[in-house]
């Protein structure tokens, strides 16, 4: 079974920053795509980033220009690197990994931004 474990969230100021990190418990090159979805109260979940294992990445228009998604080798993670954060960014975060027609999620981190 994969593990897929997310942290760096948290409370935050709008316009303020916060990188988030899933790791996992298999390389992350095994992985088909990799990616981060998020969800807000009263809201549907919604794909935010993805990267493929060839390093193509897509973001959510919403997200583009403030959010990078990125590999690191050495901790064998996903990371989300935030800026420019605004209130309506404020959800639950969940990495996500796809391998064989097989999704895989974490546990999910929470992010808030408010002043």
């Amino acid at each position: 079974q994969v593990q897929l474990v997310e942290s760096g969230g948290g409370l935050v100021q709008p316009g303020g920053s916060l990188r988030l990190s899933c790791v996992a418990s298999g390389n992350i090159f095994s992985f088909n795509m990799m990616g981060w979805y998020r969800q807000a109260p009263g809201k549907e979940r919604e794909l935010v980033a993805v990267i493929t294992s060839g390093g193509s990445t897509n973001y959510a228009d919403s997200v583009k220009g403030r959010f990078t998604i990125s590999r690191d080798i050495a901790k064998n993670t996903i990371d989300l690197q935030m800026t420019s954060l605004k209130p309506e960014d404020t959800a639950v975060y969940y990495c996500n990994a796809r391998r064989n027609a097989r999704a895989y999620w974490g546990q999910g981190t929470q992010v808030t931004v408010s002043s």
